[in-house]
């Protein structure tokens, strides 16, 4: 006798994607359970970060729909960082954006390896690296359960890589979910358990 249905946190249905005049995808449907770790893969301009972004409700479909069952926190690959700001005063702006406390802002950059001037430095001073690791901090402040990541490891170095391993490892065990897109391979560590080649 099996057990009982993983629960649903996203669906796709019939989905298709442009940008501008031009289709990206057509009629994809997909649906995204608690536990499960999605990989969009495909080459520069195939459309992943546009799919996601329809998923996150940033952008809208040319044709079909989302249903968004759980709620959602979007890490974009360009980070979505004010430059004047230090990475916790743009973490603790996100909190407020998002009706969140701000209480873990701190725990949030010191477990993502931003300690001492690297916390408070304004963003621009900031190496890519550093950037990308004040962005995923969101993953930790937030208590959405569906994550959408474009480019999870983009300028990150080798030391980074346990840190959103864990992370996600972590989030699925709690009955989260995330999907992450890439044109490259994802390290073992953080390996999808599905894959949609676009």
């Amino acid at each position: 006798m099996s057990g009982p249905e993983p629960h649903i946190l996203l669906y796709a249905r019939d989905l298709s994607v442009a940008r501008g005049d031009r289709v990206l995808i057509e009629q994809l449907s997909l649906k995204l359970v608690a536990g499960e770790r999605l990989l969009l893969r495909g080459r520069n301009g195939a459309g992943k970060t546009s799919l996601l972004e329809t998923l996150a409700g940033v952008r809208a479909p040319a044709l079909g729909g989302v249903e968004r069952l759980a709620t959602l926190v979007w890490v974009g690959h360009r980070n979505g960082l004010n430059p004047g700001l230090s990475a916790e005063e743009n973490l603790g702006f996100w909190c407020k954006l998002n009706d969140l406390p701000d209480t873990g802002v701190a725990d949030a950059l010191k477990r993502m390896g931003l300690v001492g001037r690297s916390r408070s430095r304004p963003s621009r001073l900031l190496s890519t690296g550093q950037k990308r690791r004040a962005a995923i901090a969101r993953l930790i402040v937030s208590p959405a359960r569906l994550w959408l990541i474009d480019e999870p490891l983009a300028g990150l170095d080798v030391e980074a890589l346990p840190l959103v391993a864990d992370l996600l490892a972590a989030h699925e065990a709690r009955g989260g979910a995330a999907i992450l897109t890439t044109h490259q391979a994802l390290p073992d560590r953080v390996a999808p358990h599905r894959i949609i080649d676009l």
